[in-house]
């Protein structure tokens, strides 16, 4: 075999593929952008939609630059020129606003159809983009089709872009439904001539520039009010034979006043002499639609489908936070209960108390900084123990520390480096208990530690205990946000398992093991990142059970930057996938491995995998309902998840006997921590799917560890 073949060692340092991955951050990119567009344009088209009635009551404002021959000309003006067009006497167009509507336009299409009569439908783009069959069939049925903005937007208050965006947005979406262009617009909120104010004329200057006819109205039957059939028909029948322009609406509300009244008026109005036609048709003009490019078309039809498929995945989206946030309530409350029942039943002895002298094993990879805390806290339990510290081949003369110590019951053992699990099984090796506890170099225990963590071994089938990690560095707010997480999240959580028995985790800074189900299992695997978690899996599925022991209390450096954290967090989740891959085979056996398969590992892909895959979409569509929906609302829900936090933080802190003052910190913790820990568990699963796998990565020590107080030792 060729040298340049030849396999690394595995350890520490070993990495068997370790190709960097950078596609992943992209797709998230694109994937957050996409659905930031896709919330963008329904926010917008939907959320911005103004729906105020044509008709409400609104402040004119000055009219000083409105010229005369437009306040006293036509109703159908060409805003670049200044040119107006009035309707041919004995002459009745017949338009009807705000639609296409599912309910109301199909109706009033059937009544101009069996009456033989053409109108002019001034449709809101949105309602089109919603609904394209339906200004397909005003198109094909001989109606007109014009503009009435994309969101019913009040162009007179609008900005410059703002009011081209809406035209154009308008006229591509029916385009691409009905394949026409139409030049007529009608500007919501208009009426009369004689009403229109400075900024009315502003706004139809701009669009007669980008060539649109503005067509207002000279009759208004004022069915948006829905004062009755009777004072539709009124105030839809005209006075004298002038020619009018007829406003009516087929969508905006209940319409069934106004298709009841239509029976009735077209039938009258002809009988009295009038034509009903189009606004075209009614003023001379040329016809207004004609044939879109193909670009636009393309466009349109392009811009409708993104509508929808923000729809689609709004729809997706509400169910599923809906799905979440139901999960979490109810998380919340499982572990509520758990841990009052946890605490019920841990007040209950296992039986006659263990009083077996204990091996523990202290693996090291450069600890000097910490060890010999470490080592002098075991020494200072209140339980005989013999200490065994394996130098995994340190560089920083870790093993010089321990062996300068020279303290009574504790053994050095030197190895070459061959990683954490070859150093924990070295010492399982050389231990002459039967009960065993493992520990990292950068813990210290508490003197009662190993007395109270191999207690629960009273029990025939316990063959594993977690005890209860501890943050020793809380300064900062990095510090007191993992010692929230450690209190809150990690031991809630395991009382939590413990009750169902599905521990997937017994952490390597505080564990106790029965040698015979160490040996059973074969030791402690490699083939993971996260040893200790692939170990009380192997330990669950071989039958034995793995429990909870609050009051073996250890406390252990946690990462001071977020560098740090981010490479811790980034092994043990890696890990913890590497070994739920691994353990699988569990979700279909029976007895104590059915539970860690079917209760264990689907709590962890559900809390530890999918919600925090689910995160980013939290936050965006957190943004989207604070900029389109009522921010009220959005902070009053964000604000009873906090409270629903912070209450079981409250409980946790008060289990664990802690002061609740870190506490203030949670409410920051959700804009910077929240997002480091998915962004974590993102790298985790797409470096899984990659088939990649990492080094195993050493945290930076700080020495901050001391020797816990303890009364002399008996």
């Amino acid at each position: 075999m060729s040298k340049n073949r030849r396999r690394p060692p595995r350890g520490r340092h070993s990495t068997v593929r370790n190709v960097p991955l950078r596609t992943h951050w992209l797709l998230l990119t694109a994937l957050v952008l996409t659905l930031s567009a896709a919330l963008l344009l329904q926010g917008y088209s939907k959320h911005m939609f103004d729906t105020t009635a044509d008709g409400a009551p609104r402040d004119p404002g000055p009219a000083r630059t409105v010229p005369e021959q437009i306040r006293t000309g036509g109703p159908v003006i060409e805003g670049f020129t200044g040119r107006t067009a009035s309707i041919e006497p004995r002459t009745i167009a017949l338009t009807f606003d705000d639609g296409p509507d599912p309910r109301w336009t199909p109706r009033i299409l059937d009544v101009l159809r069996r009456n033989d009569v053409r109108a002019t439908f001034f449709t809101v783009g949105a309602q089109v983009a919603a609904h394209p069959e339906l200004a397909r069939r005003i198109v094909a049925e001989g109606h007109q089709i014009g503009i009435h903005t994309f969101t019913h937007t009040d162009l007179a208050a609008a900005s410059d872009w703002r009011r081209s965006l809406e035209l154009r947005e308008s006229q591509l979406v029916i385009a691409g439904a009905t394949g026409v262009t139409t030049p007529l617009l009608r500007p919501p909120y208009s009426s009369a001539n004689d009403a229109l104010s400075d900024a009315d004329w502003n706004a139809i200057t701009q669009a007669g520039q980008d060539g649109y006819l503005t067509v207002l109205t000279t009759q208004d039957s004022q069915d948006w009010r829905r004062p009755g059939i009777e004072e539709i028909l009124a105030n839809a029948t005209p006075k004298g034979t002038d020619g009018q322009i007829l406003l009516m609406h087929d969508a905006g509300g209940d319409r069934s006043q106004t298709v009841a009244a239509l029976e009735r008026l077209i039938p009258q109005l002809k009988t009295a002499g009038f034509r009903l036609a189009t606004v075209s048709d009614a003023t001379g003009l040329p016809a207004a639609a004609h044939e879109a490019a193909t670009v636009d078309e393309w466009q349109g039809t392009a811009l409708i489908n993104a509508l929808r498929a923000s729809d689609w995945v709004l729809t997706a989206l509400s169910w599923l936070l809906w799905a979440a946030g139901a999960i979490s309530v109810l998380r919340a409350l499982a572990v509520f209960v758990a841990a009052r029942r946890h605490v019920r039943e841990r007040r209950k002895p296992w039986g006659a108390p263990v009083t077996e002298p204990v091996s523990v094993i202290v693996p090291a990879y450069n600890e000097s900084a910490g060890i010999e805390a470490a080592v002098r806290s075991l020494l200072a339990s209140d339980h005989p123990v013999e200490i065994i510290v394996v130098d995994d081949g340190s560089t920083d003369g870790t093993a010089d520390v321990v062996e300068a110590l020279r303290l009574p019951g504790v053994r050095v053992i030197r190895q070459q480096n061959a990683g954490k699990p070859a150093a924990l099984n070295t010492g399982i090796a050389a231990a002459s208990c039967n009960l065993l506890v493992m520990v990292d170099g950068d813990t210290v225990f508490e003197p009662d530690a190993v007395r109270m963590i191999i207690q629960p071994f009273a029990h025939r089938r316990v063959g594993a205990v977690s005890g209860n990690a501890k943050v020793v560095n809380r300064g900062g707010l990095l510090g007191r946000w993992q010692h929230i997480e450690y209190v809150v999240g990690f031991n809630l959580d395991r009382r939590l398992f413990d009750l169902a028995e599905c521990m997937p985790t017994v952490p390597g800074a505080v564990g106790a093991f029965r040698r015979e189900a160490l040996l059973r299992v074969g030791g402690v695997s490699d083939t993971t990142l996260a040893e200790d978690t692939d170990l009380t899996m192997a330990l669950c599925r071989d039958g034995w059970r793995v429990v909870y022991e609050e009051r073996a209390k250890a406390w252990t450096e946690a990462p001071a930057t977020l560098g740090a954290l981010w490479k811790q967090r980034y092994r043990w989740c890696y890990g913890t996938l590497q070994a739920m891959w691994k353990h699988r085979g569990a979700l279909t056996q029976r007895g104590q491995a059915g539970k860690l398969g079917r209760r264990g590992l689907l709590y962890l892909l559900m809390f530890q995998v999918l919600l925090p895959l689910l995160a980013p979409v939290v936050d965006v569509t957190a943004v989207f309902g604070l900029v389109f929906l009522d921010p009220l609302r959005i902070l009053g829900l964000w604000s009873a998840f906090l409270l629903l936090q912070v209450l079981m933080g409250l409980y946790a802190f008060h289990l664990d006997d802690e002061r609740p003052g870190p506490l203030w910190s949670l409410p920051l913790q959700q804009f910077v921590y929240r997002q480091l820990m998915y962004l974590v568990v993102i790298q985790s699963v797409f470096t899984a799917i990659a088939g990649s796998r990492l080094r195993w990565q050493r945290m930076e020590r700080y020495g901050s560890l001391q020797v816990p107080v303890s009364p002399p030792r008996p």
